[in-house]
């Protein structure tokens, strides 16, 4: 009887949203409605339009300023991740969205900026576009070729991309979705003038983000010894950061100096994340894993499924080489990329959930419409 209402794919589905909801807190989400229909358009490039969401009634005027990258590689995650935003918080009109897109990319940031705004006609959110060249001549080789993309690098730059007024910020990437209220993370205090705050991970073993050039090192080796507290691992996919305090004390030109030391003689293997390390690692503010439930994605060779690590889950995090969108793509998703596929508003040619790639190629519709539309 069971088999003939869910095929097992259906089934496995099923069991891993109730089991994961079902062990979250009771959330305050905002009223939403529905488009007319389901259909897809050629203005949409294969997404459809995301549900409208209304702020509940006890919302304030606060706004929620939300940073992340948008460009047509990774755009599916995007989407997905901007979708679980809005559907887990009681005050979607109150968030912000700060997107950050390539100067160079295949897809130009006006036609990344029209599909936004055509699959959330509501969305507050603002486009920058980030020059490529003001960090391609620091970047250094790494162990995956997709962490050497200049636009993974964006991140460091946030104090000089957004607008100036806008003093604090959360950061996500765009491999990640939320199921819980962003609002939560945002009232994350940073204590003791602390710049940024993420969860740390101190049963990593720190050493491994170094090469033994950095630690052999005399001088370079020091480089901790006078934090506040010894230096854990934090993974820089999700973090809340005080943009203010980070324009005050000039941290992108720290970062820049460890980049370029990077280059003369190699003390790191993964792309973005160590100069972070070398910067904040011992003065962050620690905040709870449930805000970073990452390694999903496997490691940066094989990619492998994983599973989620013990706690409660506030945000699912798809870091390493494997993606869902991707995995989805060819056949072969893991248990959790079930959970993503719930958010994923990509519906072309779709085919019991089964997706085709998103074509951004040359002479794709999307970049005939980018030409047209300059």
């Amino acid at each position: 009887m069971l088999h003939s209402l869910f095929s097992h794919r259906s089934l496995i589905r099923f069991l891993l949203t109730f089991l994961l909801f079902s062990s979250l807190p009771s959330l305050c989400i905002g009223f939403r409605s529905f488009p007319t229909t389901g259909e897809t358009t050629d203005d949409f490039f294969g997404f459809t339009e995301s549900p409208e969401y209304r702020n509940a009634a006890d919302c304030s005027s606060d706004t929620v300023h939300v940073a992340m990258t948008l460009d047509s590689e990774y755009l599916r995650g995007s989407i997905a991740a901007v979708h679980s935003v809005l559907r887990h918080t009681s005050c979607p009109v109150n968030i912000f969205f700060h997107l950050i897109a390539a100067e160079f990319d295949p897809a130009s940031p006006r036609v990344l900026t029209r599909l936004v705004r055509n699959v959330f006609p509501s969305l507050i959110f603002k486009v920058y576009i980030f020059r490529e060249d003001s960090v391609i001549n620091l970047i250094s080789s790494s162990i995956r070729v997709a962490l050497e993309n200049p636009l993974n690098y964006a991140r460091s730059y946030l104090g000089d991309v957004i607008d100036p007024n806008v003093n604090r910020i959360i950061y996500i990437d765009t491999d990640v979705v939320l199921i819980d209220d962003i609002k939560k993370l945002w009232n994350i205090s940073l204590q003791n003038n602390r710049v940024i705050g993420a969860p740390e991970y101190c049963h990593a073993n720190f050493t491994n983000y170094f090469t033994d050039n950095f630690w052999s090192d005399p001088v370079m080796s020091r480089t901790f010894g006078s934090r506040n507290r010894s230096p854990c691992y934090f993974n820089t996919g999700v973090m809340v950061m005080d943009l203010g305090k980070w324009r005050k004390g000039n941290y992108r030109s720290k970062i820049e100096k460890w980049m370029e030391r990077q280059r003369k003689n190699r003390i790191y293997e993964l792309g973005s994340l160590p100069p972070f390390l070398l910067v904040f690692a011992g003065n962050i503010e620690p905040i709870d894993h449930r805000w970073n439930q990452h390694g999903l994605g496997g490691d940066n060779v094989k990619g492998s499924c994983r599973s989620l690590h013990s706690g409660p889950v506030s945000l699912l995090h798809w870091s390493g080489k494997g993606k869902p969108w991707v995995r989805y793509d060819e056949k072969r998703p893991c248990p959790l990329d079930h959970l993503w596929k719930q958010y994923d508003l990509y519906r072309r040619n779709d085919d019991d959930h089964q997706s085709q790639p998103l074509d951004l190629s040359i002479g794709s519709n999307l970049l005939w419409y980018s030409n047209y539309l300059i």
